[in-house]
């Protein structure tokens, strides 16, 4: 970790951060449908990530075996010789069959995404997931892009509504979460920028 984080107060933050997640997700159950092996949102993105999260995340690939690797750093190679203009999105390297080869090490993003967030405008970002099939398909609307009304009211009585979180990745990487965390999160970049 950065010398300014120190390893447990980043561990205690992602614990927090689990935790908190993990009920976000149980209280969107209904709305959820992505599990193991869906990996649309590793597939096509730019994962920002900080220092803090970047040096956790190496700690990972520093356990892999050899083999994983080599797969991931010849992965890394190829997206750098095709990246070309800022905004460029491409298949995380971390990605093996379809699975988080670091999954335990992962980025704050890559934990909450797959909710619906606020953005820093204050309304509500529905994942681009929603609109191939998961998560919150069962109430968007497509033509207008938001949430249907009448497609909640359907599922029933004892559904909870489809609700926006404070889960985006700048609130969660904030000035006012690393002083209450003790982290120094640092630059923030794109993923295959730190490489």
């Amino acid at each position: 970790m950065r010398e300014n984080t120190n390893i447990a107060d980043y561990l205690l933050y992602i614990a927090y951060l689990n935790k908190k997640l993990a009920g976000f997700f149980e209280n969107q159950s209904p709305y959820i449908f992505c599990k193991k092996g869906c990996s649309k949102c590793c597939e096509n993105g730019e994962y920002p990530f900080s220092q803090a999260e970047f040096n956790f995340l190496m700690i990972g690939f520093s356990k892999l075996p050899p083999e994983k690797q080599k797969i991931i750093t010849e992965k890394i190679s190829q997206i750098k010789s095709q990246k070309q203009t800022e905004g460029f999105t491409y298949e995380c390297p971390f990605l093996i069959n379809k699975e988080c080869s670091v999954y335990d090490f992962r980025g704050i993003i890559c934990r909450s995404f797959g909710l619906m967030s606020i953005n820093p405008e204050g309304l509500s970002k529905i994942p681009f997931c929603a609109f191939e099939g998961l998560n919150y398909s069962n109430v968007v609307d497509n033509e207008t892009k938001i949430i249907s009304m009448e497609k909640y009211k359907k599922l029933g009585e004892n559904i909870p509504e489809p609700l926006a979180f404070n889960t985006g990745y700048k609130f969660l990487t904030s000035d006012e979460i690393a002083k209450n965390f003790h982290i120094n999160f640092g630059e923030k970049k794109a993923l295959i920028d730190w490489f």
